[in-house]
């Protein structure tokens, strides 16, 4: 666990809550602050787990009118608490800065209305509609999309789970409908059935633009279905055929080529929801202003969910005119393996400069030069090949949790693929990436701070200079050389970091703000470690000493939350 240290005006060391535990960076360290995290008013710790939590169930209650509802510390509740499908609306989400505009070769897109620069939020939107994903249903609130350890159940429908009374009464505008849908069926159906269906519903009650700033309906969204391969349509048929049985007999019906169209939009259009730190996917959403920002694989915009709606933002200067884009597909794949996932996915050639010029492709798939000697092709392909079958078989282990086994196949393939390949390789990077998480769950934390330090000096040569996997990575490996006792090189790593996400997050994004305190944390040790490096030391060990070594979050891939920001059905 990562120890933290108060150390009071009295001189008196008191531990105090483990930082930063949700976010898959905790490892055995020791934090040296001046002030101590303390539990909330509410009853709540920081890091949103209860203190006291219940385990009973309870059935939805109607907020009587002019109640006072709880505020956190992090924003009111409307903004941080209600989450991704909030019908609260923001004078600040009015479109202005943007328009619609017919783009060459891609239909409809947003193009800018004026002048902006990096970090700027071009426009922030509430979602229609947004659902807990099937596998985390039980574990993730579904109000306010936060992680929980100990959730209480809907008395009704036994399926949605929430943190607490607030979180249940916060969302229950658009689980009520859903709550007797479920009791009726029997069961909850898949996410992709229980998303349309709070399309619907809330398109039925409200019309096809449901506030005042959305660009877009749903019906002029694009479904592809026309385009789609024989089983994706299977899949929707199928779909279809288990919303027509979950739908109330007492609720307006729908034709079946309108459904298509929504499971169309859904399928292709469906945007990530991530959990509280912005770390690990928990759901999906339909946002219809993002929905008309066109693909570039090196775009002038990213997209991050930021307390309950989603924020364009700027990665740099933006002109009059210009038109806006984000990146469907991580950049880290080569130009033609990212044509091949848009062809598939979103049915759509893409002919950005990237990808028609094969832009870096000679960096991410260079072999090994020593002495001025470049390594033959034929072992670069080979070595390539090899380290790209073996990846598979890396995730699937790492998915099952055999991360031992991770660890030996990772480095047999590195024992191969070093020599040959060159450092910006892409599969050498993606084994250094996988090894470096693993290695820091298993407490193995030097060795995770020197494969992390590679990655990212990998990511710099490859990545936009903003890009937000470049900024996670770079702060993961300022956290493992902070908790390796690196303190000069973890203080350094930590500001960069702490600069590239609040151009791709923001100052009130969850993640910044903890980066923030660790960066204030880091930056008083650093100075502690250059007046007397020995008393730092000396401190460091001794609070180790005393704080038994504990096992870590599971490892979650800073990939897994990045490159697939718009969220499509497998």
């Amino acid at each position: 666990m990562l120890l933290t240290l108060y150390l009071s005006p009295h001189g008196i060391v008191q531990e105090v809550d483990p930082y930063f535990s949700n976010s898959g960076l905790e490892c055995p360290a020791v934090v040296l602050c001046t002030q101590t995290h303390t539990e909330r008013h509410t009853g709540e710790r920081y890091d949103g787990s209860q203190t006291t939590p219940s385990t009973t169930d309870f059935t939805p209650q109607p907020v009587a009118p002019g109640s006072h509802l709880r505020c956190w510390p992090d924003g009111p509740q409307t903004a941080a608490h209600l989450g991704p499908f909030s019908r609260t609306t923001n004078t600040t989400d009015i479109m202005e800065a943007v328009a619609i505009f017919d783009a060459p070769g891609k239909g409809r897109g947003l193009k800018a209305t004026k002048e902006m620069w990096a970090g700027d939020v071009v426009f922030s939107e509430a979602g229609l509609a947004a659902v807990v994903f099937d596998s985390m249903a039980e574990r993730i609130c579904h109000s306010c999309f936060r992680s929980q350890p100990k959730l209480q159940r809907c008395g009704q429908c036994r399926f949605a789970h929430y943190c607490d009374r607030t979180c249940q009464r916060a969302g229950w505008a658009e689980h009520k409908d859903e709550c007797g849908a479920i009791k009726t069926y029997g069961k909850a159906p898949n996410e992709s059935v229980r998303l349309t269906a709070r399309i619907v519903w809330r398109l039925d009650k409200e019309g096809s633009l449901v506030t005042d700033t959305q660009l877009t309906t749903v019906e002029d969204l694009e479904d592809h279905i026309f385009g789609m391969p024989d089983d994706d349509l299977q899949e929707i048929k199928v779909d279809i055929h288990n919303f027509l049985d979950y739908w109330p007999r007492n609720s307006k019906q729908h034709r079946v080529d309108d459904l298509s169209h929504i499971f169309g939009v859904v399928n292709c259009n469906g945007f990530t929801v991530s959990d509280q730190k912005g770390l690990q996917a928990v759901g999906v959403g339909l946002f219809p202003n993002l929905c008309l920002v066109n693909h570039d694989c090196w775009p002038n915009c990213t997209v991050i969910l930021n307390h309950g709606k989603i924020e364009l933002r700027a990665l740099g200067k933006i002109s009059e005119g210009e038109e806006l884009t984000v990146s469907y597909v991580d950049y880290l794949n080569v130009s033609e393996d990212r044509q091949k996932l848009l062809k598939a996915q979103y049915f759509f050639d893409c002919t950005c400069d990237h990808c028609k010029n094969h832009t870096k492709d000679d960096v991410k798939m260079a072999g090994k030069e020593v002495d001025g000697v470049k390594v033959p092709e034929e072992q670069v392909k080979e070595a390539s090949d090899y380290c790209r079958v073996t990846l598979e078989k890396i995730n699937k282990s790492r998915l099952s949790g055999d991360y031992h086994e991770v660890v030996v196949m990772c480095r047999d393939c590195m024992k191969r693929a070093e020599p040959v390949l060159a450092e910006t390789h892409i599969y050498l990077l993606k084994l250094w990436s996988t090894l470096s998480e693993v290695q820091a769950y298993l407490q193995f934390i030097d060795d995770a701070a020197d494969l992390s330090r590679k990655v990212v000096e990998g990511y710099n040569k490859i990545y936009h200079p903003n890009n937000a996997a470049l900024g996670l990575a770079t702060m993961r490996s300022g956290v493992s050389h902070w908790q390796a006792g690196l303190i000069d090189v973890g203080h350094g790593m930590i500001c960069k970091a702490y600069a590239i996400l609040m151009v791709t997050h923001g100052p009130t994004h969850p993640i910044t703000q903890d980066l923030e305190a660790m960066r204030m944390q880091t930056e008083m040790e650093f100075r502690m470690f250059t007046q007397n490096e020995y008393v730092y030391h000396s401190m460091r060990e001794a609070a180790l000493k005393n704080r038994p070594m504990t096992m870590m979050n599971e490892p979650v891939s800073v990939q897994d939350g990045i490159k697939n920001l718009f969220h499509r059905r497998k």
